[in-house]
């Protein structure tokens, strides 16, 4: 267990603007920051963090909560692992007491992977510094590539022993279950069908150097290993099977190390293996991620997209990798990506030439050869068409169709323009087949939209009308009052009766300075309104308490202490009209009216719309009562005189606070 003074010294430390910095490209927004949803595929932002309030919330998702509903979002944390993770970034040590037996057997399946797979870094890594054929076999091969020391440590590189199952028992005999070990995949079992007892099992990763994968918050999901053995019949390179936490898809070797770099430089080197990212990370260039060996996906390229949008693909300098990479190019210009291609010389890779090359030097070739895609795509492509004029017709419509996956239009026509003149056609003939190909497109997209139409076809009911909640709407009004003015001191108006000097009853006008939150609570409790919604009732219960309680009240400490349901409707609640920043509107000139200029118009014209909506459900219970009482043949004279008082009492309350009678649908059964 983490001691509560670690919880509220990490609490007290960290920055939710800091922390989700290093997962996603926060700019600034007002008093505010936005940038894209790492929960979504967008283009435009609508995640937003507030630093004075020390939350963030994701208008796409719908997810928002405190920096640790972040990290257990994002990261898929326990609530433990999230503390953790914070207090190793901000340098705060750890009270704790070691997890039970019982503790350990509780977690679950994921959290266990983690710990598998966690234990297995750090084994590896052991057998590399500690034992006589780790130093003698691995270490000497990370040597000879080039890698110091310091570097072999930083990314944790290991080695796995020349044996069959060397490593599973030593987990196993660290209490490490077999299961799991399996479903990581550093464990192969052979099933015996015969007889279980005699299944076998064995070492994956037997007799390989390794790599391990690493999440964006530096967690372990799983490894790539490297045989350093001539044996044809094994692959060179070896890598963790699809997992519950590793999705080969969805990962980017190296992306743990670079997403500070990356983020500061604006700018992502895009290579090939493991080899090639340590060893420009070593030589200096840390912006720097990996494919891992596998062809790049939409997902790899989003991860990069939350941290900047441009992306340099450093290729060797043979052709066929060269050629076969252009499909990798489409993908990125498909997320609305800035792209530009460096190919290093023939023979050479990014791995050699760093290794070959001081800092400056490697600076300079990267800034010199990188060229744009249209650039690059064309001399590969004019290379092999030669003079033969069918196969250069081939090589612009396939730069065309490139261009095509371009989502914003302005970069669609320079890039027109830009082929037009390496490719000398004229740009007319371009456009003209930017837009074949658009509609074509076009009625693709339209045709799967009619055939998906076709396959789910719902029949709608004309009859089915959605009703609005209305004591939700009242009772979210009054939380954001309470979380937005709560504390804020202001004039209201107070209306009392009084006796004159003739008995008789007249009304009496008094200004006070209240609280905002005395006053909701002290109207809401004149007339024992209590709130409809439960989850509602108990954020208001939480809140008003604290409101009430004293002269201080702290939103980041308050936030941080309610349980982790309750702390996701407040944040969406007190964020919900910071949506509007997103779209940017005093650019467009549109200036939206603030909340806050009239704090006392608000709050009197919400109790009095809960007032009003309280009038309206007594006044359905007598319409209900005088039907079933001339059903039955009763007189209804008492029931019409109190449905004539309660709407005069909605005109005057309506008058009073300047509001127009709302009719609410009364339900007459």
């Amino acid at each position: 267990m983490i001691s509560k003074s670690t919880i509220d010294q990490v609490y007290e430390t960290a920055r939710v603007e800091e922390v989700i910095g290093d997962f996603v490209q926060l700019k600034k927004s007002g008093s505010n920051f936005k940038g894209l949803s790492p929960f979504s595929d967008e283009r435009t932002p609508s995640f937003m963090v507030s630093p004075v309030k020390q939350i963030w919330k994701d208008f796409s998702s719908g997810k928002g909560g405190n920096i640790v509903a972040f990290l257990m979002e994002h990261e898929h944390f326990t609530y433990p692992e999230a503390i953790k993770y914070l207090a190793k970034k901000y340098n705060i040590e750890i009270e704790e007491t070691e997890r039970t037996d019982e503790e350990k057997a509780e977690a679950d399946e994921r959290e266990s992977m983690y710990l598998v797979s966690e234990y297995a870094q750090k084994y590896f890594q052991d057998i590399l510094w500690d034992s006589e054929p780790g130093k003698a076999i691995a270490l000497t091969y990370f040597k000879e590539r080039g890698f110091t020391v310091e570097t072999i440590k930083k990314f944790g590189l290991g080695y796995c022993l020349d044996q069959w199952d060397g490593f599973t028992n030593a987990a196993i005999e660290k209490g490490y279950q077999l299961d799991y070990l399996q479903k990581t995949g550093l464990t192969i079992v052979k099933e015996d069908a015969s007889d279980s007892s005699k299944n076998r099992r064995f070492d994956r990763f037997k007799g390989r150097v390794m790599f391990p994968i690493h999440s964006m918050s530096g967690r372990v999901l799983g490894f790539g290993g490297r045989i350093l053995t001539n044996d044809k019949k094994a692959a060179k390179y070896l890598n963790s099977p699809e997992s519950d936490i590793y999705h080969k898809s969805k990962v980017l070797y190296g992306i743990y190390y670079a997403k500070q770099a990356i983020a500061k430089e604006d700018n992502c080197y895009l290579v090939e293996g493991y080899t090639d990212v340590i060893q420009l990370y070593q030589r200096g260039i840390h912006n720097v991620v990996s494919s891992s060996g596998t062809a790049l996906t939409p997902d790899q390229i989003r991860l990069i997209n939350r941290l900047t949008k441009n992306i340099t693909v450093l290729f060797d300098g043979d052709a066929a990798g060269l050629r076969a990479s252009i499909r990798g190019i489409d993908l990125i210009l498909e997320q609305g990506m800035n792209v530009k291609v460096c190919a290093f010389p023939e023979g050479e890779d990014p791995d050699s030439f760093a290794k070959n090359n001081e800092y400056e030097d490697v600076v300079l070739y990267l800034e010199e050869n990188a060229k744009d895609f249209i650039q690059f795509k064309a001399s590969l492509l004019l290379k092999e068409a030669s003079d033969d004029p069918i196969k250069r017709a081939d090589t612009v419509r396939d730069i065309v169709n490139s261009i095509a996956k371009i989502p914003d239009r302005i970069k669609k026509e320079i890039y027109i323009q830009e082929c037009a003149r390496i490719m000398n056609v004229s740009e007319e003939v371009l456009f003209n087949t930017l837009a074949q190909i658009g509609k074509k497109a076009q009625a693709d997209q339209s045709k799967k939209a009619r055939q998906d139409q076709k396959a789910f076809e719902i029949v709608k009911d004309d009859n089915i009308i959605e009703h609005v909640n209305i004591h939700d709407i009242h009772e979210k009004e009054i939380l954001k009052i309470l979380l937005q003015f709560g504390m804020n001191k202001v004039q209201f108006l107070e209306l009392y009766q009084e006796q004159d000097e003739n008995g008789d009853l007249i009304m009496v006008k008094k200004e006070s300075d209240r609280k905002v939150a005395e006053k909701i609570y002290l109207d809401l409790q004149e007339d024992e309104i209590e709130f409809a919604n439960e989850v509602f009732r108990s954020v208001y219960s939480l809140l008003i308490n604290e409101l009430i309680a004293g002269e201080n009240f702290s939103f980041i400490d308050w936030i941080n202490k309610i349980p982790q349901n309750i702390s996701q409707i407040v944040v969406n609640l007190d964020m919900s009209e910071n949506k509007y920043e997103l779209h940017d509107w005093k650019r467009r000139e549109i200036f939206v009216k603030k909340k806050n200029e009239d704090i006392v118009l608000r709050v009197s014209q919400t109790i009095t719309s809960i007032r009003l909506k309280l009038i309206d459900d007594l006044l359905t219970g007598i319409a209900n009562e005088s039907l079933n009482n001339e059903e039955k043949g009763i007189a209804t004279k008492e029931q019409l005189e109190n449905s004539m008082e309660f709407n005069g009492l909605k005109v005057k309350l309506a008058e009073r606070n300047g509001l127009v009678i709302k009719h609410f649908e009364q339900k007459v059964h």
